[in-house]
């Protein structure tokens, strides 16, 4: 026979009170009970004193005998002092994040540890070079990075600009094909010769 010590309600509809009794775990709950060991009103106030009221010494011979309390009254048992508090158990997990938003976070991290790892890699003076064009470089060099540059840009989208921009840079980048081939000497390019015929 398992003995619990549990709540067995009483009173009327919508004003409980219970007594706290101890009983067989397989009879009802407002059934047979072998003893009563005191009572619980939950309409009082919570510093009222009449609110529980524990028969003590009745209470610790059951729990020597193997007498187990109910959840609520192990609950009331600590605030009494008579045993440690339950302890309770998450029951849920809805509060944590899923499993795919686990992953998400986790990459997220990922790419943002490496690229402070690449900054970090970096030297300054790497750093600074890419930002602003250093002195070593000439004249030249840096006009046909700025052509390069507007070409693919134009190449992307012609629509905003007028006709005249976009004929000044045809002509911009015929005038490079004439340097280059007359740096290369006196050989003729099929290129060149297209255009002359």
């Amino acid at each position: 026979m398992s003995l619990r010590i549990r709540l067995a309600r009483g009173g009327a509809k919508r004003r409980p009170f219970y007594r706290i009794v101890v009983a067989d775990s397989r009879m009802p709950r407002d059934g047979r009970f072998i003893e009563k060991l005191g009572t619980y009103n939950p309409m009082l106030p919570k510093n009222d004193p009449a609110r529980v009221v524990l028969v003590n010494e009745r209470i610790e011979h059951w729990l020597s005998i193997g007498a187990t309390p109910s959840t609520r009254i192990a609950r009331m048992l600590a605030a009494a002092d008579m045993r440690p508090a339950p302890a309770i158990p998450s029951q849920t997990k809805k509060h944590k994040p899923r499993a795919k938003t686990l992953e998400r976070l986790a990459a997220q991290e990922g790419k943002r540890k490496t690229a402070e790892d690449t900054a970090a890699e970096t030297p300054p003076e790497k750093a600074e070079s890419d930002q602003e064009p250093s002195v070593e470089q000439s004249p030249d060099d840096k006009v046909s990075a700025d052509a390069e540059a507007a070409a693919s840009n134009a190449s992307d989208s012609d629509e905003g600009k007028t006709k005249d921009a976009v004929a000044e840079e045809r002509e911009s980048e015929e005038g490079k094909l004439e340097n280059q081939k007359d740096s290369s000497g006196t050989g003729s390019s099929p290129v060149s010769e297209k255009k002359e015929g």
